[in-house]
C-alpha cells in the first residue's frame, strides 16, 4: 500500500513538474501575444498623425496704385507728345489766353449802365446845358460815354454833324473793342494745324522705324503713333478752348455795340428836345 501511494506521489510530481514546464514555455507566448493587442490598441486609439510640411507663407505683394496728379498727367502726356512740337501748341494757348483775358476785362470795364447815363445827361441838360452834359461824359467810363461827349461836343454844329460825329466815333470805338481779335483767331486756326503736323510727323517716325527693323510690331510703331495723336489732341484741345473765349468775347462786343446804336438815338433825340426848348 505504502509502495502505491509512492508510486502515485512520484507520478503525480513528473506530472505537476511537466504541467509547470509547459505552462512557462507557453507563458512568454502569452505576454507576446497580450502585448501586441495592446500595442495594436494603442495603435488604434492614437490617430496616425504624420507631420505634413508647412507651407511656406509666400508673402504677397500689395499692389500700390499711385494716383497721379492732374498736372503730373499733363507733364507726362506733354514729353510723351515731344517737346519740339507741344511747345508750338503751348504758346498758342498761353498767348491766345493772356490775349482774352486782356479782352474780357476791357469788355467789362467798358460795360455801362446806358439807361442811367442817357437819365443822367437829360437831367444835366435841363439843369446846365451841353456842358453839364458833356462833364457827366467825361465823369462815365465806357465807349458810350465817348460817344455822347463827341456828339455834344459838336451839338452847337447842328443835329447833322452830331449824327456824324456819333457814327465816326462809334467806328473808332468798336475797333478798340475788336482789338486783338484776330490774333484770337490767327491762334485757333495755328493750333490744330501744329497738331496734325506733329501727326504727320510721328507717323514719317513710325514707318521709318518699320522700315529699319523690317517688322511691324506694335512696339516699334507705338512711339510715333504717340507723338501723332497726343499733339492732334491738344491742338485740337487748345482750338476748342480758344474758340470758347473767342465767341464769348465777341457776344460782348455784339452787346455794347447795341447798347452803343441806341444810346445814339436817343442822344440824338435828347438835344433836338433841348434845342426845341432853347
Amino acid at each position: 500500500m505504502n509502495k502505491v501511494f509512492s508510486i502515485l506521489a512520484v507520478f503525480a510530481l513528473l506530472n505537476f513538474g511537466y504541467v509547470s514546464t509547459s505552462f512557462a514555455q507557453d507563458a512568454p507566448g502569452a505576454d507576446t501575444t497580450t502585448q501586441m493587442a495592446d500595442d495594436s490598441t494603442v495603435a488604434a486609439a492614437e490617430p496616425m498623425t504624420e507631420e505634413e510640411p508647412m507651407e511656406e507663407a509666400v508673402p504677397v505683394e500689395e499692389e500700390v496704385v499711385l494716383e497721379k496728379s492732374f498736372h503730373q498727367v499733363v507733364k507726362d502726356k506733354f514729353i510723351a507728345g515731344g517737346p519740339g512740337f507741344m511747345s508750338f501748341v503751348l504758346v498758342c494757348l498761353i498767348l491766345g489766353l493772356a490775349i482774352c483775358i486782356e479782352r474780357i476785362l476791357y469788355l467789362t470795364m467798358a460795360t455801362t449802365n446806358t439807361k442811367q447815363l442817357i437819365e443822367n445827361v437829360e437831367a444835366a441838360l435841363k439843369s446846365g446845358g451841353v456842358e453839364a452834359a458833356k462833364e457827366v461824359c467825361r465823369n462815365t467810363k465806357g465807349p458810350v460815354a465817348s460817344i455822347f461827349y463827341q456828339g455834344l461836343d459838336r451839338s452847337s454844329e447842328g443835329i447833322d454833324m452830331v449824327e456824324k460825329s456819333v457814327v465816326a466815333y462809334g467806328s473808332v470805338q468798336m475797333g478798340l473793342m475788336e482789338k486783338g481779335l484776330s490774333w484770337i483767331s490767327l491762334f485757333i486756326a495755328l493750333a490744330p494745324m501744329l497738331g496734325f503736323f506733329g501727326t504727320v510727323v510721328g507717323m514719317i517716325g513710325a514707318f521709318d522705324a518699320i522700315a529699319q527693323a523690317n517688322n511691324i510690331s506694335p512696339g516699334i510703331v507705338a512711339g510715333g503713333i504717340g507723338v501723332a495723336l497726343i499733339t492732334t489732341v491738344s491742338g485740337l484741345l487748345v482750338a476748342m478752348v480758344l474758340q470758347v473765349f473767342y465767341n464769348y468775347i465777341v457776344a460782348k462786343v455784339d452787346s455794347i455795340v447795341n447798347d452803343m446804336e441806341d444810346a445814339s438815338i436817343s442822344l440824338v433825340d435828347l438835344l433836338i428836345k433841348h434845342q426845341t426848348k432853347s
